[in-house]
């Protein structure tokens, strides 16, 4: 994928006109718990005012029955009856509904990421319990320079625990720092990119591809893909910051090298070019094939 390619990938996630809640969701985590405490005291007071006064409500309404004199009223009449103190109870209600659906929202965004995480630490066994006989000779085989004998025995351990992927991880590794061998070790980060990990296992195993990409195998290209990649989709992480720094440097290092002169004046002529964040007041080139026909 080349740069422009890449570059629209981007837009498919633009930086302005999110939602508030998809905000709320993106936000480092001390805000987050910030919010939350901020939700579950309001939604607390709230309830209790709604309570007292949904209370004294029907007390008065129930006094005004008894008092009334009249039981044959016309249903036109009853409506046009304003009970002292509605209005108060349906805003307390809908302000104690707002802190509630914010704090459900937020609060179990949280929850369910805290147990993920929990959950795939304990599946992929990464609380440093010992991964059992068969990993211990392939390391031992790793120590005695034996590198591919390493990882034939980390392959076999790998088929029978699939979910190991820092095992997998490793064997990337070994072709990459042991054995030399930069393009195995990308394919083995690719493949395991293609597995269904936590958001910052996923989108650190993604920078050190790039790293791969970038100082090994002169691949820029597949290297800006994956990093506006690991900001679409995996924004609220410590990986993404380090992706956008990342982009933004490569950015500058491109105006300045001038690649991007001679291109500012072309724009895609079927929607104005949206604003692109690491690359300020540059427009992107068109497509050469939509000029020719």
């Amino acid at each position: 994928m080349g740069l422009r390619e890449g570059y629209m990938k981007k837009t498919l996630f633009p930086w302005r006109g999110f939602c508030f809640i998809k905000h709320l969701l993106f936000m480092s985590k001390a805000v987050k718990l910030t919010m939350i405490l901020v939700l579950a005291v309001g939604t607390a007071i709230f309830a209790y005012l709604f309570y007292t006064q949904y209370n004294r409500f029907m007390e008065e309404a129930y006094k005004a029955a008894d008092q009334d004199k009249v039981e044959e009223l016309t249903t036109s009449m009853k409506a046009r009856q304003a009970p002292s103190g509605y209005s108060k109870v349906v805003l307390l209600g809908a302000i104690f509904v707002g802190f509630t659906l914010g704090l459900g929202i937020l609060g179990g965004h949280e929850l369910s990421q805290f147990i993920a995480e929990r959950t795939v630490k304990h599946l992929y066994n990464d609380e440093g319990e010992a991964l059992g006989q068969e990993y211990d000779e392939a390391e031992q085989e790793w120590a005695n320079g034996n590198f591919l004998e390493a990882i034939n025995l980390m392959r076999t351990y790998l088929q029978k625990n699939p979910r190991q992927v820092h095992v997998a991880i490793r064997i990337a590794e070994i072709y990459e720092k042991d054995l030399g061998n930069p393009l195995a070790a990308a394919l083995e980060y690719e493949e395991i990119l293609k597995q269904k990990l936590p958001s910052e296992q996923w989108g650190w195993t993604a920078i050190h591809l790039c790293n791969v990409y970038i100082s090994k195998l002169n691949q820029k290209d597949k290297a800006v893909a994956l990093l506006l990649r690991i900001d679409a989709e995996h924004s609220q992480t410590a990986a993404a910051e380090k992706a956008r720094k990342r982009l933004a440097m490569y950015a500058s290092e491109a105006v300045n090298s001038g690649e991007l002169k001679g291109v500012a004046s072309e724009v895609i002529e079927e929607e104005a070019a949206p604003e692109n964040p690491y690359f300020p007041g540059v427009k992107m080139p068109s497509n050469p094939a939509k000029k020719k026909s």
